[in-house]
């Protein structure tokens, strides 16, 4: 009985504010001009409306649930039904659990935004499609680090692409560091040690007591202390490389190559202010007699006495060095001339004498005279050496074609005359690009020619002419050439068979490029998104298109 007179009353208040509403829309139509009046209208019926409604019991009282009619306690968390009245727990959880699916199913599809894919495509992620299941795995652990215990037996490569990952997402911290150390491991590689402190560094050595080789990027806790311990526990150590160990004094640096110095092979040092000085590299080439690769950038308190002292060292095969203050062009020489001959790569990063105004060449003729068995050469960053001085770098050089070729921002820097001087072109130019792609187009596989703006449209369109065929290149940066436009990019397409990556920032003549599958573009702002496409007939028909293309820009251009 109770149940019944509940509906009857429901049924008279319906009844009740279908009557009010009904008058209401009545009053408006007749109304429709008046404006002022219609917010105390709306108060009038939200008063009528409040007559009507039925008070809800307070917490303590029972009360019959508005869906299952069954009897309950109020309680301060009892939760309002769709037609206002109280629900018991039951149908609460069950009205919260069909609300929260309904917004999960109306929630819109977030898409990979177009930031992240130039991101992963920036850091060499360009594969296309379904990701393997490996990748998949290690992104899944990557996403739950903190609830992993152990990795257990994983390769190398998987390791140092965990790492890899790890470090990219910040996650590499205290906890998660102790899963990449292992008592049977011999190398430890961290590219991203920001979040870890001192302590964690020494139980790298306490771990890992047969380490050989250490790699760690922005260890801004690295301290003497940790120095010491690592002279004391890593016996083994032949490779280290540091990244922003600034808290290492220059007497540590002097006590561990004495202590490690007859077996060290590789030193790579990296953004160091505050320590590390010419007398620490002195003692570098004193005490390390067996050192093979060496790699100093941005140290700032390094010098031509740093110069000197590389030039005793008579087994280096890899030398790379970034210095922040001027060195004259002779001791530059003079160190070419002392190690060249067992050099195997050679990067040589904003090497500039301030005394010379004009155009100097002896440092390129130095690496032609005395470096034989290169296989990658990086010179960067000169306004010093002239287009000639290229043109007999590759001339008759007795070195077998060129890996690895980076020769960015080699120009002329006089802002009032950007295109150089009309006699001679200071950089790399026309004349030594072609030299260049003749001496080592055979086996080149990276090529990195950015902001040289010497070289001219017509000699890329003659290098990369669409038949002359460069098997092994597989990246190529243009980045700030002006003159790269579609045609360019279109017959690199077509002369380099393995290409993977081409990247053209601030060239503006790049548009409309259809892009080949399996290949990037990078930095074309007006040009299409990467195009994946499947099978032998579409490859076909695409490569017609391009030749099309090419015909009607070439003739375009002879109109």
């Amino acid at each position: 009985m109770a149940a019944e007179r509940t509906r009857k009353r429901k049924r008279d208040q319906e009844d009740a504010i279908a009557k009010i509403k009904k008058g209401k829309q009545t009053k408006k139509k007749d109304t429709k001009k008046k404006k002022q009046g219609s917010d105390d209208e709306d108060d009038e019926y939200d008063d009528l409306m409040d007559m009507y409604k039925k008070k809800k019991p307070l917490p303590g009282q029972l009360d019959f649930c508005e869906l299952c009619n069954k009897r309950f306690t109020v309680t301060p968390y009892s939760k309002s039904g769709p037609e206002g009245g109280l629900i018991c727990t039951p149908c609460g959880k069950e009205m919260a659990k069909d609300a929260k699916a309904q917004q999960k199913a109306n929630k819109p599809v977030v898409r990979k935004a177009r930031r992240k894919i130039e991101s992963n495509r920036l850091d060499g992620a360009t594969m296309r499609g379904a990701k393997t299941l490996q990748q998949l795995c290690i992104e899944k652990i990557a996403k739950h680090a903190d609830d992993v215990e152990e990795f257990g037996d994983l390769p190398d490569p998987i390791m140092k692409r965990l790492s890899e990952i790890f470090s990219k997402k910040r996650a590499m911290k205290p906890n998660t560091m102790k899963l990449f150390l292992q008592p049977h491991l011999d190398t430890v590689a961290i590219e991203e040690a920001a979040y870890l402190e001192t302590e964690d560094f020494d139980q790298i050595f306490a771990i890992v007591p047969n380490i050989k080789k250490l790699s760690l990027r922005n260890c801004c806790q690295f301290k003497d202390s940790t120095m010491d311990y690592m002279i004391e526990k890593a016996k083994q150590l032949t490779e280290v490389q540091l990244l922003g160990a600034n808290l290492v004094c220059n007497d540590k640096w002097i006590d561990f190559f004495i202590a490690r110095g007859p077996q060290l092979k590789a030193l790579k040092l990296e953004w160091l202010d505050a320590a590390f000085d010419d007398q620490a590299v002195q003692a570098l080439a004193e005490f390390c007699p067996h050192l093979e690769r060496l790699k100093l950038e941005r140290c700032k308190r390094i010098g031509v006495e740093s110069i000197d002292a590389i030039a005793r060292m008579q087994h280096l095969q890899h030398l790379t060095l970034r210095f922040c203050t001027e060195i004259p062009q002779e001791r530059l020489i003079n160190m070419i001339t002392s190690v060249g001959a067992n050099l195997r790569t050679l990067c040589l990063e904003n090497f500039l004498d301030g005394q010379n105004e004009e155009p100097v060449d002896f440092v390129i003729e130095a690496i032609h005279n005395n470096c034989h068995h290169l296989s990658k050469l990086r010179f960067t960053e000169n306004h010093e050496c002239s287009d000639a001085s290229y043109v007999s770098l590759f001339s008759d050089w007795n070195n077998p074609p060129l890996r690895y070729i980076d020769l960015n921002s080699t120009r002329d820097l006089d802002n009032v005359n950007p295109d150089g001087p009309d006699d001679y072109p200071i950089g790399l130019g026309s004349a030594g690009f072609t030299a260049l792609m003749k001496h080592s187009a055979s086996r080149l596989e990276y090529l990195d020619v950015s902001s040289c703006r010497h070289i001219s449209h017509e000699t890329f369109t003659s290098i990369f002419d669409g038949t002359k065929q460069y098997p092994n290149l597989r990246e190529i940066q243009l980045s700030f050439c002006p003159v790269v436009d579609t045609q360019i990019v279109a017959t690199i397409f077509r002369s380099c068979p393995n290409i993977k990556k081409v990247v053209t920032f601030g060239c503006f003549e790049v548009k409309d490029v259809v892009v080949p599958r399996g290949i990037v573009l990078i930095g074309a702002p007006r040009a299409q998104d990467q195009i994946e496409q499947y099978g032998d007939l579409v490859l076909d028909f695409q490569r017609e298109a391009l030749g099309e293309l090419e015909k009607a820009m070439m003739v375009a251009a002879g109109a």
